[in-house]
């Protein structure tokens, strides 16, 4: 689907603000006779439409700034890091340098308003196109060209590059059943993040497929971060008929199975087998068994798409599916036949 596009007016944010338009100029000009809420709401109003940001954007249109955005929720995050990897050689590659935007948390309140802000920012006065990781909004009001990479919704307006989280946790699921693990724990990602349900519908679909039923106390809430595996991982490995397997829903979640089991006094792989997803650089140094979504070739491929659209070239897709590898180390065991 194309881009919405078009000009924000000082009408427009009036109307959506529920003021006089002369009331949303005094507040432009620096008027200090209208009220601090009223104020407040019109001036969210304004970030969210990208109004001021268009009125720069009107007398620089014609002009290229050799100069790409990004817009990261957490640029200290694992997962950031590596698809940041990939941007950074396409950049090298390029003629564009590249200006990043970050909330500093992925967990911050507010991504979707945050995350149309920036790139009404960036796209419509400093930057040719943005690239968005792990974007919560379904749409933007935008006059350049932007991509994201795995975003956290499922039909996004605007092209992006997506991992296929789905049939990468059947392959964890098919590789832990084949080892004979018939209980298998499943820690969850976030649930408004799109990824983290197609690898919880893999988790469920595998156990359908192989004729096991699904017990609602193996799969625990989680929100990616390690702390989440940790207090998840407790919980399961407490159980009275606990899992001899644990997927976690990325590698984040892992590391803090890791963290529970050495404090139950648990062995790895001896005593519990463990999988993550996303394959960054801390899962080969523990030996953790994983999903590979090559997240620095989405990110470099992303830039590539972006640098097109600039270019006003037409893409091969607008969504580029990127296959998914199950990486085999050292986390995991068969279990021995029962006589």
């Amino acid at each position: 689907m194309p881009t919405k596009k078009r000009t924000v007016t000082i009408q427009d944010v009036a109307k959506k603000a529920g003021v006089s338009v002369s009331t949303v100029s005094r507040v432009l000009n620096g008027k200090a006779d209208v009220a601090g809420e009223t104020q407040e709401k019109i001036l969210g109003v304004i970030s969210k439409l990208g109004y001021t940001s268009n009125l720069a954007a009107r007398s620089m249109r014609s002009r290229r700034k050799d100069l790409l955005g990004l817009v990261v929720p957490d640029i200290g995050f694992p997962y950031s890091i590596e698809v940041m990897k990939g941007i950074n050689r396409a950049i090298a590659e390029s003629k564009f340098d590249l200006l990043v935007y970050t909330m500093g948390d992925v967990k911050k309140s507010g991504a979707v308003i945050h995350e149309q802000h920036y790139v009404s920012l960036l796209n419509n006065s400093i930057t040719d196109g943005v690239i968005i990781v792990a974007s919560a909004a379904a749409e933007f009001i935008t006059d350049a060209p932007i991509i994201a990479v795995d975003p956290h919704v499922v039909n996004p307006s605007y092209p992006s590059v997506q991992g296929t989280n789905y049939h990468g946790a059947l392959d964890v699921m098919k590789y832990l059943l084949n080892l004979g693990h018939n209980r298998i724990g499943f820690i969850c990602g976030r649930p408004e993040i799109a990824s983290a349900e197609r690898r919880l519908k893999g988790y469920k679909d595998a156990l359908k497929e192989a004729g096991i039923a699904i017990d609602k106390s193996l799969i625990t809430d989680g929100d990616f971060t390690t702390k989440s595996g940790y207090i998840s991982s407790l919980h399961l490995l407490k159980l009275d008929n606990r899992p001899t397997a644990i997927f976690a829903a990325n590698d984040q979640s892992a590391l803090g199975v890791y963290q529970a089991a050495e404090e139950l006094g648990l062995r790895i792989p001896d005593d519990l087998s463990v999988v993550g997803f996303d394959n960054i650089s801390e899962a080969k140094f523990v030996g953790l068994t994983t999903v590979d979504q090559f997240l620095s070739e989405m990110g470099y491929i992303a830039t590539q798409m972006l640098i097109k659209m600039v270019n006003n070239e037409k893409l091969d897709v607008q969504v580029h599916k990127m296959p998914t590898r199950l990486v085999e180390r050292t986390s995991c065991r068969a279990l021995e036949p029962v006589h």
